[in-house]
């Protein structure tokens, strides 16, 4: 019976890893310290204070996080992020025992491109090591509230065996096959998403431009068949011109660039998400590589020559 096994079935409890720490994981790992992990964590920046203070312990490089904890969490930004995470100097599989006996789990939770994630798991198997992917949708307010959606793929044993503590960061926990189904699911997901926010911009710059009040027309929609998470959050975000992220239009559009990719590869067309990604591609050509992804109706806006905007009361 291995480490890992002993501190799930037994206390619960285990030593875990943390790399990347940004908007996402900062708040990720918080929540498993104050569930009483112990966390090994490293990101770029260096570690926040406040997950010092809460006990978190501060490693130099992947290569010390992977020889200190048997679970190793990865929240990255891209498919080059993790692939340098993972194997460049000094990187996880630098830190993890070969064939020993011992199995650790590699936990990605990053938005990747999955061939790569079936690549990336085979090298790690081959190590004599376990791979999990399981990225997450619900952005920073779910990250914060432990409220995120997991769509993992990997070996059963090995998701039931991490699967306590995914769900201390997320209220939604699936394993939806083996390594690279989690990244298949989370490509849906963001086409669903991405879509949603350009159709919600759509329509109240329709509502705007034509002299109603976008905020009203908002919440009446809201009572109906068009009622989604998006038109509550980011409808809210466009009415109010709060645009701070939030998920960064960069990284929306990266995913919606790897969903096409994706697509390419299948031979399948997708015009719509295609359309979308060309708006988000405008956002970053207009420097808002950094805005919430919510800022695609600048975009329309321009084309429109419309601001949104409330009505007085």
């Amino acid at each position: 019976m291995n480490v890992l096994h002993n501190f799930n079935r037994v206390h619960r409890m285990a030593k875990i890893g943390f790399i990347g720490l940004g908007i996402m994981g900062k708040p990720m790992a918080g929540h498993l310290i104050k569930s009483g992990h112990t966390l090994y964590l490293q990101t770029r920046s260096g570690v926040p204070d406040e997950l010092m203070a809460q006990g978190g312990i501060a490693c130099a490089t992947p290569q010390e996080v992977s020889q200190q904890a048997d679970i190793i969490i990865m929240m990255l930004p891209d498919t080059p992020d993790v692939e340098k995470v993972l194997f460049g100097d000094h990187g996880v599989a630098a830190g993890l025992p070969v064939n020993t006996g011992t199995r650790k789990v590699v936990v990605d939770m990053s938005s990747i491109l999955p061939l790569e994630t079936r690549k990336f798991a085979a090298r790690i198997n081959a190590l004599g090591h376990d791979y999990i992917d399981a990225p997450v949708s619900g952005g920073d307010i779910g990250a914060q509230n432990a409220t995120l959606t997991i769509m993992a793929g990997g070996d059963s044993s090995v998701f039931d065996k991490v699967k306590p503590v995914f769900e201390i960061m997320g209220q939604t926990v699936t394993r939806l096959g083996e390594n690279g189904a989690g990244q298949v699911c989370k490509i849906a997901n963001q086409i669903v998403v991405a879509l949603t926010i350009e159709a919600v911009s759509e329509a109240l710059l329709f509502v705007s431009k034509a002299g109603a009040d976008p905020e009203k027309a908002r919440k009446a929609l809201l009572g109906g068949f068009a009622s989604s998470r998006v038109l509550e959050v980011h409808g809210e975000r466009m009415i109010n011109r709060c645009f701070e992220p939030g998920f960064r239009i960069e990284l929306q559009q990266k995913d919606l660039a790897i969903a096409l990719a994706s697509a390419a590869a299948l031979e399948i067309s997708l015009p719509n998400t295609a359309a979308t990604h060309e708006l988000y591609n405008a956002c970053i050509a207009h420097g808002g590589a950094k805005w919430d992804n919510s800022a695609i109706i600048r975009m329309l806006e321009k084309l429109a020559n419309h601001e949104i905007h409330k009505l007085p009361d």
